[in-house]
């Protein structure tokens, strides 16, 4: 499975229409979403996915005049990875529906870092995570899930401050407010955010800032410093510092190394 384009964060107010043509697609969406393939509707009140062959004639609404919170990668893939896909009992053109997004939204994290990198093994890290997804899909058709919010208490108000530091690169996040804000000690708030997710709060708005950077460097012409505050950063030699570190190289040289790839 060849990856296309990874698009997380998404909104949209009114209906529109799968990004398909030739390509196949994997939706997740965090809103309660209609969706109408071939003249068919089904809806989902939750968290809902969706495989897509290509040449699907597919379309998706909000529900009830709300909005669609949505990741979405486009994806090419051959005769045998469809059987594979097949095999392991996911549908496609039918809505899945996801008590819980832990594996699926940190897997997508993963691929849409990756993405910004230029890396030898990248290909293969793409498919074989498109291919973790699958397998996430499959378990959750079967019924076999182990959901977080049974292990991790607080585990919801934990899911809504990480969505919203990934929707909201530039904010304050402040591990002090947020406990204040949830009743709970700053130690204990660290606590049970790394048992919900496998990493830190810290690492997580890190992560978010720095996905955020890496896109408006390759897909505008912002200055580094203009990246920087849009991202959350007031000091410019420290967001560039922290690019380096977690990068391998400055901003200026990963704008530089995109402009060549996409000339290529």
């Amino acid at each position: 499975m060849r990856i296309n384009r990874i698009r997380l964060n998404c909104r949209r107010e009114r209906a529109f229409p799968a990004e398909l043509g030739a390509l196949c697609s994997f939706y997740y969406f965090r809103t309660p979403v209609t969706v109408n393939v071939h003249g068919s509707e089904t809806a989902s009140r939750g968290g809902a996915a969706i495989v897509l062959s290509g040449g699907s004639r597919c379309g998706f609404s909000p529900v009830n005049g709300g909005s669609l919170s949505y990741d979405c990668v486009t994806f090419r893939m051959n005769t045998a990875e469809k059987q594979y896909i097949n095999d392991l009992g996911v549908p496609f053109g039918e809505l899945i529906a996801v008590r819980d997004d832990y594996v699926i939204s940190n897997i997508l994290r993963c691929m849409k870092s990756q993405s910004t990198d230029d890396l030898p093994n990248n290909s293969e890290f793409m498919e074989l995570s498109l291919r973790l997804i699958m397998l996430a899909l499959s378990d959750l058709v079967s019924g076999e899930t182990d959901v977080p919010e049974r292990r991790t208490p607080r585990y919801a108000e934990l899911k809504a401050i990480r969505e919203a530091i990934y929707d909201d690169p530039a904010g304050d996040w402040n591990s002090t407010i947020m406990a204040e804000d949830m009743g709970i000690s700053r130690a204990y708030f660290h606590r049970i955010y790394f048992e919900a997710f496998g990493v830190t709060c810290r690492q997580d708005v890190i992560e978010s800032r720095l996905m955020c950077a890496s896109d408006l460097l390759k897909n505008t012409g912002l200055s580094v410093s203009a990246v920087a505050e849009r991202c959350g950063y007031e000091s410019e030699s420290y967001f560039m510092r922290q690019f380096k570190q977690h990068k391998g190289c400055t901003p200026s040289e990963y704008r530089s190394i995109a402009e060549r790839k996409e000339q290529l």
